[in-house]
């Protein structure tokens, strides 16, 4: 059955003659085609082992530590005391999302997560736009995380053995060094991880989880020792401005939380647990965001952050005077960050295996081991791209350009809900967004104000990195899309 909102020839076998190219750019993926491809790859299939506990397990893996271990330290100086506050908005502005992204994981439960949903709603050429932003939020998150890790590493090392990594092997050229090689060896150890399976993967990440949720309670239990009010008097020092443009930084700390939509090939009950997982890792996310950050600006006067990577271990030496507790602290931040590292490094492939299959990117990012049900291949090659940026590219740079793509994807989403509702009504649906559209108006206008408040230099990557996609796709994905084919069902 054709998806009653596509053009007349979607999914038929249109030869490319046959159709003007508006008509290409627009033809939309019948649902009922998207579900009946879940986790069909070339040479096999994904397994489906994952249940609710592992999907939130994912969502809060791919999401809790980035922006707490790494981005707070860049957050403070922009926004004062009222960091708080830009952790509100920041997560107010992902709860809309997240509600869009909710209905649509469990009506579409399939890998590609927002592409997938673009496709179905708006045509291939915005489902195209949207899996490339998809790879700023995914693939270059990835990195930038790698880069945070290797801060805390060193902080492990000199408060267990008293060394230090030299700058050259510690920091990417640009920040006084030559090649970030602890960023380079966290993406390898994800990368050994996810070739394994997915819920061998799942089992690990839980495990990380745990240690970095411990982690951010006995801060927050040792960090309210040294609470000065004094620290809150002048709460919002650089005006609503501040608290914006903080906002818009640690926008990166929410990213993930949809990460849960990418197993959907990979999830036993898909439609019930999807939604679910994503809301409730949301939750549990901003609640433990707003917490650290409330107790950490009142243990340091926001004036003395920095931008290092290693904020809340240099808080905890100084609340007790005592190296133990920072080296502690630092030791989880490594599991955790590895956690983020291996959950995202997860969505990336996932997300890279859906438009394989769809003929956009080469098809070698569609093919699966029929021993570990993984797509190696595709493993391979992302986690190696991505540690190699990682090493190379400082972290601020690589945090803005995520968070600007992350949030031109969740403005889609939050059309592309609208548009499913509209083109079929009668589709069964796990989850609603209540009050639709106007959580959805809100999500998309919150994810345009956060952008808007990104900088020129930001803005200017992302044009680039828009433009570079664009060229990508009409020299290969416009040709090879399979949505011209017909699918098996329909060939009969």
């Amino acid at each position: 059955m054709l998806d009653h909102g596509a053009p007349p020839h979607n999914g038929g076998p249109a030869a490319p003659h046959s159709e003007g190219l508006g008509m290409r750019l627009m033809r939309r993926k019948p649902v009922e085609r998207l579900v009946a491809e879940g986790g069909h790859g070339e040479g096999g299939t994904l397994r489906r082992s994952l249940g609710l506990w592992q999907l939130t397990m994912i969502s809060i893996g791919a999401t809790l530590g980035t922006g707490i271990f790494v981005v707070l330290g860049e957050a403070v100086p922009k926004a004062g005391p009222a960091v708080t506050l830009s952790f509100v908005i920041a997560g107010l502005t992902a709860l809309f999302s997240a509600l869009s992204y909710a209905e649509l994981a469990g009506t579409i439960p399939v890998s590609g997560s927002s592409y997938s949903y673009a496709y179905a709603t708006m045509g291939e050429l915005i489902a195209w736009v949207c899996g490339w932003c998809l790879m700023l939020e995914y693939g270059v998150s990835v990195a930038a995380v790698a880069v945070g890790w290797g801060e805390y590493l060193n902080e492990l090392l000199d408060g267990t053995i008293g060394v230090t990594l030299p700058a050259a092997l510690s920091a990417p050229p640009g920040d006084g060094g030559v090649f970030n090689a602890p960023a380079l060896i966290v993406v390898l150890l994800a990368m050994a991880f996810l070739l394994g399976g997915a819920r061998e993967s799942a089992r690990a990440n839980t495990v990380m989880v745990l240690v970095k949720i411990g982690a951010l309670v006995l801060f927050c239990a040792i960090g309210v020792q040294g609470f000065r009010s004094g620290n809150y008097e002048n709460f919002m020092p650089l005006g609503m401005a501040g608290v914006s443009a903080a906002g818009a930084t640690l926008f990166f700390s929410y990213i993930g939380f949809d990460a849960a939509s990418t197993a959907g090939e990979e999830a036993r009950n898909a439609q019930r647990d999807l939604p679910r997982a994503i809301l409730l890792s949301l939750a549990i996310i901003t609640a433990l965001y707003v917490l650290v950050a409330a107790v950490a600006v009142g243990a340091k006067p926001w004036r003395q952050f920095t931008d290092s990577e290693a904020t809340l271990a240099q808080i905890m030496r100084e609340v007790t005077g005592q190296s133990f507790w920072g080296t502690l602290l630092a030791f989880c931040a490594v599991i955790a960050i590895a956690s983020v590292v291996l959950t995202v490094l997860y969505g990336q492939t996932r997300i890279l295996f859906a438009m394989a299959r769809d003929g956009l990117v080469p098809k070698v990012f569609a093919r699966v081991s029929p021993r570990s049900g993984t797509p190696r291949a595709n493993t391979l090659i992302v986690s190696l791209f991505c540690g190699v940026l990682a090493a190379a590219v400082p972290l601020g740079q690589l945090a803005d350009a995520t968070s600007i793509g992350t949030l031109f994807a969740f403005a889609l989403v939050n059309i592309a809900v609208v548009v499913l509702r509209r083109s079929r009504p009668d589709m069964p649906r796990s989850f609603r967004v209540p009050l639709s559209p106007l959580l959805p108006a809100l999500g998309f206008g919150f994810c345009l104000w956060m952008m808007g408040s990104l900088s020129t230099v930001t803005w200017v990557v992302f044009g680039v990195w828009m433009a570079v996609g664009l060229v990508f796709y009409f020299l290969y994905g416009y040709r090879r899309s399979r949505l011209a084919a017909p699918a098996p069902s329909e060939a009969k």
